[in-house]
């Protein structure tokens, strides 16, 4: 797959394009980017994606803008696994926003991208304003030689498929929720950086997670998987938060201690897969207190593990 910052002038050949945030990659994400990948097949043209950065809402309100559900990064490694050709990551910004419907029509689908066939969601608005929608998009196709196909909101189980959806899941704890909102684990991927090391002086060593976000979704302890260290997944134990006990900053980390791991992590890319939240973070009086809550929480994770028949490794 090739991604691509920003558009060129002209685009020298045509597309199959879907546009949105893809905020997590969820079911009813996944759902338009096979039909894109289909439509684009027959008619021999790259399956196309147009995406922002930064997401439009943390641009016009960053302080109420949600948290993220997955880095760009993640969101392109989830596009290629589903098959897309291309994507094209257009900054947002002032002047972007500042765009009419018919300019972004213009400027950017018609000239920069050359779309033969728009997919986009129900609920689709664009263009300064969020003038335009699925109507005027018709009829700029039938201006400008484009089909457009709408996809209707995906519901599975009986819930309606959001991003917002699969956020509440999340900020709820509803782990399971989320998951079959996804379809799959949610996961959160990082580099394995330095930390205080206080995790090894108390018996259990964790790898410490760069989190290069904002804001997660979640906070807590939960039991997880983590890819990235051997050939199957590695079942541990996540803490997510700010470390009550230990700090006093507010800065907020993703720790994992990896049931029998012993090596050297650091620099290494790892994707934890979280399976279920086990309770809040909590302030301890000490040290002792804390190693105690960590012994409970591996007990706990190894009971759920073996739920999902995950072998856990003698520590």
């Amino acid at each position: 797959m090739l991604v691509f910052r920003g558009l060129p002038d002209r685009a020298e050949h045509g597309s199959v394009l879907t546009i949105g945030n893809f905020d997590g990659v969820h079911r009813g994400h996944q759902a338009l980017l096979q039909l894109l990948v289909r439509e684009a097949r027959e008619r021999a043209l790259p399956a196309t994606v147009l995406t922002f950065e930064p997401h439009p809402r943390e641009f016009f309100a960053p302080e109420s803008a949600p948290p993220r559900l997955s880095r760009l990064r993640e969101k392109l490694e989830y596009m290629a696994e589903c098959g897309v050709d291309r994507v094209y990551v257009l900054r947002f910004n002032k002047a972007l926003a500042s765009l009419d419907a018919e300019a972004f029509v213009e400027n950017v689908l018609v000239r920069g991208l050359g779309v033969r066939h728009l997919l986009i969601g129900d609920d689709f608005r664009f263009g300064r304003g969020r003038g335009g929608d699925f109507a005027s998009l018709q009829q700029a196709g039938e201006t400008w030689g484009f089909r457009v196909e709408s996809m209707p909101t995906l519901d599975f189980d009986g819930e309606r498929v959001s991003s917002s959806a699969v956020r509440d899941a999340l900020v709820s704890g509803d782990i399971e929720r989320a998951e079959r909102l996804i379809g799959r684990p949610y996961t959160m991927s990082g580099r394995v950086m330095h930390g205080d090391k206080i995790g090894r002086t108390i018996g259990f060593p964790t790898a410490n997670i760069q989190i290069k976000r904002n804001r997660a979704a979640l906070h807590g302890i939960y039991t997880v998987t983590v890819d990235g260290i051997g050939d199957s997944p590695w079942p541990g134990v996540a803490s997510l938060g700010n470390r009550p006990t230990i700090t006093k900053n507010g800065a907020a980390r993703l720790e994992v201690f990896l049931f029998g791991f012993d090596g050297d992590l650091y620099g290494k890319h790892l994707q934890v897969h979280f399976l279920h939240k086990q309770r809040d973070e909590q302030k301890y009086g000490s040290l002792e207190e804390l190693t105690a809550a960590i012994n409970r929480d591996c007990e706990i994770a190894k009971e759920v593990l073996a739920q999902h028949r995950i072998p856990v490794p003698a520590t």
